[in-house]
């Protein structure tokens, strides 16, 4: 399955002195939330929600640039089987997942659970167009009120639930010390990561969102015999790419950007 490629955000830093700061992940699982590149919608402040849009040229540099830095980390692993990616269907995520598949021979699985938030009639519209139409609608959505719907679309829950349920899957089977690349979106892995890690809903909006091609990584708190949806998570990396790393914005000084 190939959807269509086009490109991730800002230029990429010079290759020399770039190192990544993932960490080995020992004798546990780990799950490593990977999010796109960027896209001309991202470029241009506008919510994507499940539009299929793909990365542009700056964000098929950004795909590649993390893709090595991760390949490089990855390849410590032990045995067949210790590293699988799975990634949302749509072409932005698809596409930065293939980066990291080419370099690594590992297949993707593709999981149409791992889309980004559905925001009906705000697809397409920029941030200040939703502000001037919606504005006491989006600021509820910005408070992440766990029952109002991105546009009439989806939930901040519905999104966790499924996405959650996706990643437990994906994890079934996989050995101690195993890592699944997830290839996704900004905020669906935001509110994954808060319902992963247990945290009411009233405090998830204290996880930041991911930096385009930046990662975020969980692992077990403790081996466990038990199912997947047994286990208890850490998070131990969030929104990492790699040092140095040209500014950025603080999150709530950039757009509130849903991709």
């Amino acid at each position: 399955m190939n959807p269509p490629a086009s490109g991730p955000l800002e230029d990429s830093a010079p290759a020399g002195g770039t190192q990544s700061v993932l960490q080995p992940a020992g004798p546990r699982r780990r799950v490593i939330f990977w999010r796109h590149g960027r896209t001309a919608w991202n470029a241009a402040r506008r919510f994507q929600g499940q539009s299929d849009i793909p990365l542009d040229d700056v964000g098929e540099r950004q795909a590649e640039r993390s893709a090595a830095l991760l390949a490089g980390k990855l390849a410590a692993l032990p045995a067949p089987g210790a590293v699988r990616i799975i990634s949302s269907d749509l072409a932005r995520a698809f596409s930065t997942a293939q980066a990291l598949s080419v370099l690594t021979g590992v297949p993707i699985s593709v999981d149409r659970r791992l889309r980004e938030t559905y925001g009906g009639r705000w697809e397409g519209l920029s941030f200040e167009e939703i502000e001037r139409a919606h504005p006491a609608e989006l600021k509820l959505w910005q408070l992440d009120e766990p029952n109002v719907r991105a546009g009439g679309g989806e939930t901040r829950t519905d999104v966790a639930s499924r996405m959650v349920a996706a990643i437990l899957e994906a994890m079934a089977g996989l050995p101690e010390g195993g890592t699944l690349v997830v290839a996704t979106h900004g905020g669906a892995t935001r509110v994954a990561l808060a319902k992963l890690l247990g945290l009411p809903e009233n405090l998830w909006r204290t996880l930041s969102g991911l930096s385009n091609c930046h990662w975020s990584v969980v692992e077990q708190s403790q081996p466990s015999l038990a199912g997947a949806s047994e286990w208890h998570w850490r998070l131990t990396e969030h929104n990492v790419g790699t040092l140095p790393q040209p500014f950025e914005a603080p999150e709530d000084l950039a757009e509130p950007v849903e991709d």
